[in-house]
């Protein structure tokens, strides 16, 4: 019994130095280029830059007189925004993409608002 038992602790070691082999040499190869943290740093600054792009389109919505904005979301990605929500009737479905089209930093509106149902 006390051999089975020395087998399996045995095991567990060699499966842990093959591991912590097999990661070293993983790290190894990434150093050799680009760093893991700079596409983390990338990701980074694009949400900064889709959630500032984002809080312009709201501010301007908020801005605009005779606009709802209570259930309108807007969703930023690289230049591109996402209107989704209800509105009370068609104008203020189409003044909030005119408005969101006239943001700087926005390339694109998907306007997915609907008429809000009574």
């Amino acid at each position: 019994m006390k051999s089975v038992d020395f087998l399996k602790a045995l095991g567990g070691v060699v499966a842990m130095v093959v591991a912590c082999h097999t990661y070293a040499q993983a790290s190894d190869s990434t150093s050799t280029g680009t760093t893991a943290a700079a596409p983390a740093a990338n990701s980074k600054a694009a949400k900064k830059e889709n959630r500032a792009l984002g809080k312009k389109v709201r501010a301007a919505l908020a801005k605009t007189q005779g606009l709802d904005v209570s259930a309108i979301n807007v969703r930023a990605s690289g230049g591109a925004v996402t209107l989704t929500g209800t509105a009370p009737d068609n104008d203020q479905i189409q003044k909030a993409g005119e408005v969101a089209k006239g943001v700087a930093g926005v390339t694109s509106v998907s306007n997915k608002i609907n008429v809000q149902q009574q």
